[in-house]
């Protein structure tokens, strides 16, 4: 019986689909299970199924099988690589192999004439069989030793660089592919940032995912590439590959898997060399609509009236990477129009909105956050997002076109909403002005989400909630237990948690009167604002998150 006929017999696939995957097909070689894994009809642990019956090979999950490492590290490394096979386990003269594909017969073949040994198939999931691979092997374990598949990943554009030696060493068939894996693996891993730290006797690689940093396994070998792997980032960023004395920034463009995808790289000089930081910036994860951020009914409606107000400056505060940007786009997305002319001065422009005039700051020209915005106001904009206001030209600024009629979008680096007035006081805007031209203020965090995969109710938390944290009798907290989704870390994922100050009457003449952040603390919660904790408490009672995150995202409450 064919795989077609057995996924419908089990009801995995319907007739109409398996036509439609035939007919989907480019070409001899492009196989049913790919297309079908392509569609999405069907599940990579559905088609294991149904290859399991077709072949007669059994199904083992990796993640809970003994693995040999011994025997693993007597195994040859390209023939893994390049096969994605994995022999994990041995009985007599015999070689367990787990494999993905059955119908690579040829991979078997190959193990057993290099081994000599008997090999027995088993069928796994593609994602663990990768995982154990990089875990043991390293990533880019394979591309080290020039053994290494091409890894999919297409950069859009190269320059031309002066320096020839640095250049053909960082052009090398085999440095290319280890970045590109590196590169490749962070976007799987759904990656934010990717650290290269050198040390004395390593280069240490980090993925931060979900805010949190996580070492990644590289091979020991990889210190004496470190050279190599930051020249060919350089190169693909444009920079100087000669210049190793100076911190440099930059970007390029790749294409994986039919998404481009922005790189922003910046490169500072540390003791044992230079150390990169790579800032993915995935255009087709980042557009959230605002009912897609975390806001409670309550907030998000309040809010929505605030981003549709003829006039005035909106702010949002937090530390960087607290999701200010995202909200902000998502404000944007949801009130342009033809109607609507909108225009962004940004440094730098992270994600191109469709709809939106948007402008890159160049500070080494001119071209600052305060002069494209004056130069913004002669191109009759209705609403004008400004980054970042950093200094107090840029708040004046943005204060004097909210004050001609405009509805100005803003960020600020404070650590809540009601350090904001005090904040631009500081920086020398008059108090009138603050408490005339601010309409309101949000501030926000990111917390992480529990695993949808590993969900379960929790019950050890009755003695250790905190004092702040008392949820309704009979609430029912839940955590992740752990899964391989989650990397065994029970959250995946994340929501923001916010609090947001409508300045009104009262608010505002506290403001002319020069109040302290605590005084307009107190005032903002007599008027009914739930503060940051307050709102992380609500997502962990009602499910979404874990008391820990919000531990670890928010300060105790003093008003």
């Amino acid at each position: 019986m064919g795989l077609g006929e057995i996924l419908v017999k089990k009801g995995l696939v319907s007739q109409s689909q398996l036509g439609e995957a035939e007919s989907a097909r480019a070409g001899p070689g492009d196989r049913l299970d790919r297309v079908l894994l392509r569609l999405g009809y069907i599940s990579e642990d559905d088609l294991l199924t149904a290859l399991s019956d077709q072949f007669s090979i059994p199904i083992v999950d990796l993640t809970q099988e003994v693995i040999d490492t011994e025997l693993l590290r007597s195994m040859p490394g390209k023939l893994i690589h390049k096969r994605r096979i994995l022999p994990y386990a041995r009985r007599n003269d015999t070689l367990i192999v787990a494999t993905s594909d059955p119908y690579d017969v040829f991979a078997l073949d190959e193990l057993r004439a290099m081994t000599g040994k008997n090999v027995e198939p088993v069928l796994a999931a593609e994602r663990d069989i990768r995982a154990l691979i990089k875990r043991y092997f390293g990533v880019g374990g394979a591309a080290i030793d020039q053994m290494m598949e091409e890894s999919g990943v297409e950069v859009v554009h190269d320059v031309h660089v002066a320096d020839k030696d640095l250049l053909e060493q960082a052009q090398e068939a085999t440095v290319v592919k280890l970045v590109n894996e590196i590169l490749r693996e962070a976007i799987n891993e759904r990656a934010s940032d990717v650290h290269f730290e050198p040390l004395e006797e390593d280069l240490r690689i980090r993925y931060r995912i979900d805010g949190l940093l996580h070492t990644t396994s590289v091979p020991p070998q990889i210190k004496r590439f470190q050279a190599a792997i930051v020249s060919r980032l350089k190169i693909m960023a444009s920079l100087n590959i000669a210049e190793k004395r100076l911190p440099q920034d930059g970007g390029f463009k790749i294409r994986h898997e039919g998404r481009e995808i922005d790189i922003r790289v910046s490169v500072l000089p540390l003791v044992y060399g230079e150390g990169v930081v790579l800032r993915i910036l995935d255009k087709e994860a980042m557009l959230l609509k605002l009912t897609d951020l975390g806001m409670s009914e309550e907030m998000y409606q309040r809010f929505q009236q605030l981003i549709t107000l003829p006039h005035g400056i909106l702010l949002e505060t937090g530390p960087t990477g607290s999701g200010k940007t995202t909200t902000l786009y998502a404000a944007l997305n949801a009130i342009v129009s033809d109607e609507v002319k909108v225009v962004t001065v940004e440094d730098p422009v992270e994600y191109r909105l469709p709809g939106v005039n948007q402008i890159q700051v160049l500070p080494q020209i001119g071209l600052t956050f305060a002069t494209g915005l004056r130069s913004i106001l002669r191109h009759d904009p209705d609403v004008i997002m400004i980054g970042e206001i950093r200094d107090a030209e840029t708040a004046k600024a943005a204060i004097q076109a909210s004050l001609t009629g405009h509805l100005v979008f803003s960020t600020l680096h404070t650590n809540d909403a009601c350090s904001a007035a005090t904040r631009l006081i500081d920086m020398g805007v008059e108090p009138y002005l603050v408490a005339s031209a601010v309409e309101a203020v949000m501030a926000q965090r990111l917390v992480r989400t529990i695993c949808e995969s590993c969900r379960e109710p929790r019950w050890d938390m009755a003695e250790s909630l905190p004092a702040d944290f008392q949820p309704p009798p009979g609430t029912v907290l839940h955590r992740g237990a752990g899964c391989r989704e989650c990397r065994h870390t029970g959250l995946r994922g994340r929501v923001g948690i916010f609090e947001l100050v409508t300045f009104n009457t009262e608010f505002r003449e506290a403001i002319m009167e020069r109040a302290t952040t605590g005084q307009l603390l107190k005032i903002a919660r007599r008027n009914g604002m739930k503060t940051l904790r307050e709102d992380g408490w609500a997502k962990v009672a009602s499910g979404k998150t874990v008391p820990e995150e919000v531990l670890r995202a928010t300060a105790i409450d003093s008003g």
